[in-house]
């Protein structure tokens, strides 16, 4: 894959800075996530198995100009993604939805088809309060 197709990149950023090994990027078709130093894990999902996406923006993290971004797909290996501490959350679901949907069309994916095998609902939220402000 060639870095001028990228649709979109980022890397997991802690108090605001892009500190960390974890990076995050859209191609035409796919979702990565990239993580490790000395051992490098590649994680993908198709866009069009893609479900549903969410956003998250913790007051921690609107000091700091990041958010999370959540996907849930019919991957099965993956399918709950958290796009943590990224850089322009807002835009970055933005992006995601249309390439998403860009893409189902293309493949002719039916809502019909999609709920057919996977997780039929999306991650719970407890309502509790927990450790970290910057958590999705």
């Amino acid at each position: 894959m060639k870095k001028e197709d990228c649709i979109w990149y980022d890397r997991k950023r802690h108090l605001g800075l892009p500190l960390s090994f974890t990076k995050y990027y859209i191609y035409d078709d796919r979702l990565f996530v990239e993580s490790g130093f000395f051992t490098t894990k590649i994680d993908e999902i198709l866009l069009y198995r893609i479900r549903d996406i969410s956003l998250k923006i913790t007051l921690g993290q609107k000091m700091v100009g990041v958010g999370c971004v959540t996907v849930v797909s019919s991957d099965k290996t993956l399918p709950v993604l958290d796009l943590k501490n990224i850089k322009k959350p807002r835009e970055v679901k933005e992006i995601l939805h249309k390439v998403v949907e860009e893409m189902k069309e293309k493949k002719n994916i039916r809502v019909g088809e999609m709920m057919d095998g996977g997780p039929m609902g999306g991650p719970m939220d407890d309502g509790m309060m927990h450790n970290s402000d910057f958590d999705c």
